[in-house]
């Protein structure tokens, strides 16, 4: 269990996290700038009142003191002086916390064709807020989750969304219909078929999430797929480690326009967050234009893209099913690729629509609903009988 100890010096004090064998120094303007006194951080909103970036950068511990938990439950904490005249009380727990940089939220699980079980929820359920903290941490490990029994009227999709996160509206407004239209200003809404692409990277920023509700399926094609390119990419980084850095690397052109619309962004198609870690791509085939680069290099660059397409579409990675009316998918635009089959609209009718959040709405959600509820059990552990 990590702990804070104070290590008195000839000349001042200093603070360490031990976690077993392990040591951390915790330098001053460290622990300075985490200081909950109310003449430092505003007790409402736990914004800070003063600006550490003005704050020596010589800063120095000249006192401290801990003070273990007391007999009314309340927990260990430490009283600090600084070399700049501020003193007061930490917390221990609030410091050990904080040691770790994160954002408090499960890490992403990469996951193949044969994910079981499927995270597929009921919308009524969803009304139950342990169900949704479910729900939400599914959503931010695998990157999907697929809800039935979702209302069908022709904007349900917002309420939908909002259950989750904030609507992002596009050129394509707050929700978008996705259904065979002739001469339309996008392929996805004409029949054919679509391979595993993520949507709008021709934007800055890019739509985080996307919620894909099926409204009528009269057809026997359109299958849906989803692809999670974490599980991709790590294959192909194993395979060519140097093709997948330059797919990190180097930046594509990506552009969309129609008659009153011109979007343009330049980035790599693979994107990393910032410890160098995949956070996901910006995929789209039909859309994107590579540099101008050294023949020697523009050959690395397609063997490492051609690699990547190919894993794409191999059944090992790639989910397929088909959504019925009141089945919905929602995905991480950023990491999970989707397509589909192509439909033959003489058979029937086929709609569904769309709308588009943030990332960082799911991930707000489950933040408060984990404060609230703490660690309950995932439905991996359910579904294994475990919990």
């Amino acid at each position: 269990m990590p702990e804070i100890c104070i290590v008195q010096s000839a000349q001042s004090p200093h603070l360490v996290l031990r976690d077993g064998h392990t040591e951390t120094p915790l330098p001053a303007l460290w622990l300075r700038a985490r200081s909950p006194d109310p003449t430092q951080r505003d007790q409402v909103t736990g914004q800070r009142l003063v600006n550490p970036h003005l704050m020596p950068d010589d800063l120095e511990l000249t006192a401290a003191r801990l003070e273990p938990a007391g007999a009314d439950a309340r927990p260990p904490r430490l009283h600090l002086a600084f070399s700049d005249g501020f003193s007061g009380w930490f917390d221990t727990q609030e410091l050990i916390d904080r040691a770790v940089l994160s954002e408090g939220c499960p890490p992403a699980v990469p996951w193949q064709a044969d994910q079981n079980p499927q995270p597929v929820y009921q919308w009524n359920d969803l009304a139950d807020e342990k169900v949704l903290y479910r729900a939400l941490y599914d959503f931010i490990t695998l990157g999907f989750v697929l809800i039935h029994g979702t209302p069908t009227q022709p904007d349900s999709i917002l309420g939908i969304a909002r259950r989750f996160g904030f609507v992002r509206d596009t050129n394509f407004g707050a929700f978008f219909e996705v259904y065979s239209r002739p001469d339309s200003n996008d392929l996805a809404y004409r029949p054919i078929a679509l391979g595993p692409h993520t949507d709008n990277p021709y934007r800055t920023p890019v739509p985080g999430i996307q919620l894909l509700q099926c409204l009528q399926n009269e057809t026997s094609g359109g299958l849906s797929m989803l692809v999670d390119s974490l599980a991709v990419a790590a294959q192909l980084r194993r395979e060519d480690p140097d093709g997948f850095a330059m797919l990190a690397r180097v930046p594509l052109r990506f552009e969309f326009r129609d008659p009153d619309t011109c979007l343009v962004a330049i980035k790599p198609m693979v994107e990393l967050d910032g410890s160098g870690e995949m956070v996901g791509l910006h995929y789209s085939p039909k859309l994107d234009d590579i540099p101008l680069m050294p023949d020697a290099d523009t050959r690395l660059y397609q063997r490492a893209r051609k690699r990547l397409a190919t894993l794409f579409e191999d059944p090992r990675y790639e989910l397929r099913f088909r959504l019925g009316p009141g089945q919905m998918m929602m995905f991480d635009n950023n990491r999970v690729l989707h397509g589909r089959t192509s439909f033959d609209p003489s058979e029937g009718h086929r709609q569904l629509q769309g709308c588009y959040i943030d990332r960082d709405g799911p991930r707000s959600r489950y933040r408060v609903l984990h404060k609230r509820f703490g660690d309950i059990p995932t439905s991996q552990e359910l579904a294994h009988g475990h919990g």
